[in-house]
């Protein structure tokens, strides 16, 4: 299967690509910036999905929790096919946060976080997003933790 070299221009599109998309909850343009066997790996809540519509619904959990949460891009990093995206989330907790030891209630509050995000793309599609973050932070913001 031959590929096309694509520009770093193009490759930071693709890069960015399904977090732009998740900024403006278009589930529809996620879906089409991810490669069919997409793999996210959140590393901080140790989730790991696969495959679009699985990624899509872990990605919709967030926007519930968090509905006006959105990243800026900090800084790009490219290293051939692969990607490093440095982001700071914003938003407020204004619904129920899912987390692996239970159901965190609404609190109103706002959070601001730095995370960081390696692609690896496969053409102008995102194959695989690590996303490194602080979860401490967030529950923190949120006054989850002491």
């Amino acid at each position: 299967m031959a590929t096309t070299m694509l520009s770093e221009q193009q490759l930071i599109a693709a890069a960015k690509a399904p977090t732009a998309a998740y900024n403006d909850k278009n589930w529809d343009a996620v879906k089409a910036s991810l490669a069919v066997g997409f793999v996210y790996d959140e590393v901080a809540t140790q989730r790991k999905a696969q495959g679009q519509d699985a990624v899509i619904t872990l990605w919709k959990g967030w926007a519930t929790a968090f509905p006006d949460s959105k990243a800026t891009f900090d800084h790009v990093y490219v290293n051939g096919e692969q990607v490093v995206l440095e982001l700071t989330w914003r938003g407020t907790h204004q619904g129920p946060l899912t987390t692996p030891k239970g159901t965190i209630a609404p609190t109103g509050k706002r959070i601001e976080f730095r995370s960081c995000v390696v692609a690896e793309l496969e053409g102008d599609k995102a194959k695989l997003q690590r996303q490194y973050f602080d979860m401490g932070t967030l529950l923190q913001q949120i006054g989850a933790t002491g």
